[in-house]
């Protein structure tokens, strides 16, 4: 009984969650998968120098977070893994917010790294650790969109 209560008590104060868990605090990704909808903090490359930056160096990234490269408008650039220690997965992502193209993506420390081109134009680019996005069931042709 008072075990009961006291679950009663966090929920109403929001400490305890009796739901499934709700998107984290913007910035995030929703993605709308066949199942369910997933959520993905994100850390958001817009200027060209954030972009050509992106995950270089990091040696972690949490399990439900990734970065998110926005492109004022369409663009067909290819990725590489220069100086990223990390394995990463990335979503192609086009102008009306559909998953295009999903690879896996290996760190590269030396010249030349192998570039990840997705063969089409995008307007954005999903970052995550490698394999977050299959074990969540997100395919090509899942919606996403930007949440800030």
């Amino acid at each position: 009984m008072a075990r009961s209560a006291i679950v009663l008590a966090l929920a109403l104060l929001g400490l305890v969650s009796c739901g499934p868990p709700g998107p984290p605090p913007p910035p995030f990704v929703a993605i709308e998968a066949a199942d369910a909808t997933r959520f993905v903090r994100v850390e958001i490359a817009e200027t060209e120098a954030q972009r050509q930056r992106g995950l270089m160096g990091r040696t972690s990234l949490d399990q439900d977070a990734g970065m998110l490269f926005v492109w004022p408008q369409d663009t067909t650039s290819a990725f590489w893994m220069k100086d990223t220690p990390l394995r990463l997965s990335i979503a192609f992502i086009s102008a009306d917010g559909r998953i295009v193209r999903v690879f896996d993506m290996e760190p590269c420390t030396a010249d030349p790294c192998p570039v990840y081109d997705p063969g089409t134009s995008y307007r954005m680019a999903l970052e995550v650790r490698q394999g977050a996005l299959d074990r969540q069931g997100v395919r090509v042709g899942d919606r996403v969109r930007l949440v800030r």
